[in-house]
């Protein structure tokens, strides 16, 4: 399925509705180019999780971990990983299989540590339609 949102708060949105359906177990895996609004949608996803706090993008840090909603978020931001065994390093099978929800951009990067079944989010910008113009289209989601 694929949606159409044409400002950050309805990407923020969509985000939010997505995080409120999200169950213990899934992993979300995020591409899309810079600039087309990963943050402004993983920020509502925090938030349908029940996240008040402030959500950033943890690209130095690759795992950014929240507690204080209805489930573990564990938000992954692998742009800069030099090597998959850095994520090895930061344990993130605990992460994958844990009982949380994990978040993960740029996920292509990371391609041959993925189980089987995750839930694909690819935001795309067209200028055509507008500056704040996004084509968001989710696969695997039941």
């Amino acid at each position: 399925m694929w949606m159409e949102t044409n400002s950050p708060e309805e990407t923020f949105a969509l985000g939010e509705q997505l995080g409120n359906e999200a169950e213990a177990g899934e992993i979300y895996c995020l591409n899309g180019d810079l600039g087309t609004g990963k943050t402004v949608f993983t920020q509502g996803f925090a938030r349908g999780l029940g996240i008040e706090g402030p959500v950033n993008s943890p690209t130095f840090t690759i795992l950014q971990q929240y507690e204080e909603g209805r489930l573990p978020f564990y938000h992954f931001d692998v742009y800069r990983i030099g090597d998959v065994e850095e994520m090895e390093e930061i344990g993130y099978e605990d992460c994958f299989y844990g009982d949380g929800v994990c978040l993960i951009e740029w996920s292509s990067l990371i391609e041959e540590i993925l189980p089987k079944h995750v839930i694909e989010i690819t935001i795309e910008k067209n200028m055509d339609k507008g500056f704040d113009y996004r084509k968001i289209t989710v696969e695997g989601k039941k």
